[in-house]
């Protein structure tokens, strides 16, 4: 039996943990493999870009030495060349000396300057004169060209794979963390027999992780529900089978008894006595789910209105029936009449007048002006025999008619009125006929 307000055993947002705990160590692990590239990439620049400027400078010190020997220059050293950068340009203007990473032409090239007039380093001059040299820089560009696309290449394959490998991981832990959600809500709506039966759970050999733990735990504590459940459905059975006997004879006995207010007190306490004994077995067979509906048609205003005279034909009290809308459903009558008379007899034992059973459509209310229905029963739904706060119990009623509700295949909820009362709300299955 289910009732409203439960909530499923798992988490919801287990398997988005997951996920997300996936994505952070991906995206770390992308991280990583960026830096490390760029730290590669960082790391041979330097170098590449290092020995082309000693070769450089040292072409420029032997081209200085020509130069101040009078002696032709060697190829690539020039004096005012047209394609040397012009901060380079200015650097020697001012009697130093440096590199730069620029172009001749259309090729790369590593430029070192510094004054033509100065036959080493360090020597100033007042000449505005520049000699420059250039060397090839186009074999080195390629070589990091291809490094970096290999960088880039390795880092997208490696971060595919690591997708990949996460998305499997992770997909096997969702899917099993999915179906012991799925578990926990079948045995949340009264299946005490659905069971994850985790492989791993099974075989001692295998390393049990935290979701093979989690499902282990849910099954030991399904088995466990399911034995106590039975126990207390036996009990409870076994204890209103071995009361009928006894009653019965209870009840002739009471019979002989001369007329008077003490036989009066008698029967009446062997009649709760017998009712009692008769709605504990008829929650047994609803425990047991061994009821069985007799469907037929039934005009539901016709119902409340026999229910409501036989209500007060048993000296519970009147009840006003409101039709706004009959209609004709498939039901079993005798459990509609059962449902609708516990709620009818409930409202007036334990509500105030007046009592209200409304039917429109398929929806059959029934308020009452009382103090309403306590929180938990709203929040939890009716449970037996229990008490709140030195309040009255709602006794086995409202829990009989809450079981033949879901036997009809109905939605029994229990709410209370804005304006003061509790409320109950019976929507019965139906389908609208097809018009003529």
């Amino acid at each position: 039996m289910t009732f409203p307000g439960r909530r499923p055993w798992l988490p919801a947002w287990t398997a988005s943990l997951t996920w997300k705990a996936a994505a952070f160590i991906t995206v770390m692990c992308c991280a990583l493999t960026a830096l490390l590239g760029i730290l590669v990439h960082v790391s041979v620049t330097r170098q590449t870009v290092g020995e082309a400027r000693d070769r450089a400078l040292s072409r420029l010190d032997e081209a200085a030495g020509a130069l101040a020997a009078g002696d032709r220059l060697g190829p690539g050293a020039a004096v005012d060349p047209p394609d040397l950068p012009a901060p380079l340009r200015d650097l020697a203007a001012r009697g130093e000396h440096g590199t730069m990473l620029g172009r001749s032409g259309a090729r790369p090239v590593m430029w070192a300057a510094g004054p033509a007039s100065a036959a080493r380093p360090g020597q100033a001059s007042g000449a505005d004169r520049t000699l420059a040299v250039e060397v090839d820089y186009e074999q080195s560009a390629r070589t990091i060209d291809g490094l970096d696309n290999a960088i880039l290449g390795s880092s997208v394959l490696a971060i595919g794979a690591t997708l990949l490998v996460g998305a499997f991981a992770v997909t096997r832990v969702t899917r099993r963390l999915h179906t012991t959600a799925r578990v926990a809500r079948k045995i949340s709506a009264g299946d005490l027999d659905a069971r994850v039966n985790d492989r791993r759970t099974k075989d001692p050999r295998r390393h049990q992780d935290e979701v093979a733990a989690v499902a282990g735990a849910l099954d030991s504590m399904a088995s466990s529900l399911q034995a106590r459940i039975l126990t207390e459905q036996r009990f409870t059975a076994d204890v209103a089978h071995e009361l009928r006997t006894p009653l019965t004879g209870l009840h002739a006995a009471a019979e002989l008894l001369p007329p008077g207010r003490p036989t009066e007190l008698v029967r009446d306490r062997v009649a709760a006595l017998r009712t009692l004994t008769e709605d504990l077995l008829e929650i047994s067979r609803l425990d047991a789910r061994s009821e069985r509906v007799e469907l037929d048609a039934a005009w539901l205003g016709p119902v409340a209105e026999r229910v409501v005279r036989a209500s007060a034909a048993t000296g519970t009290g009147r009840a006003e029936v409101v039709v706004v809308r009959d209609v004709c459903v498939e039901t079993d009558r005798r459990r509609l009449e059962r449902v609708l008379g516990n709620l009818v007899g409930n409202a007036h034992r334990h509500g105030a007048p007046p009592v209200v059973l409304t039917v429109d459509g398929p929806v059959i209310t029934v308020r009452d002006h009382g103090e309403g229905y306590p929180d938990y029963l709203v929040e939890h739904g009716p449970q037996r025999f229990r008490t709140e706060g030195g309040a009255r119990g709602h006794g086995l009623g409202l829990t009989i008619a809450f079981g033949q509700a879901e036997v009809l295949g109905a939605r029994l909820e229990f709410t209370n009125a804005a304006d003061g009362g509790a409320l109950a709300t019976l929507t019965l299955p139906y389908g609208e006929p097809a018009p003529a």
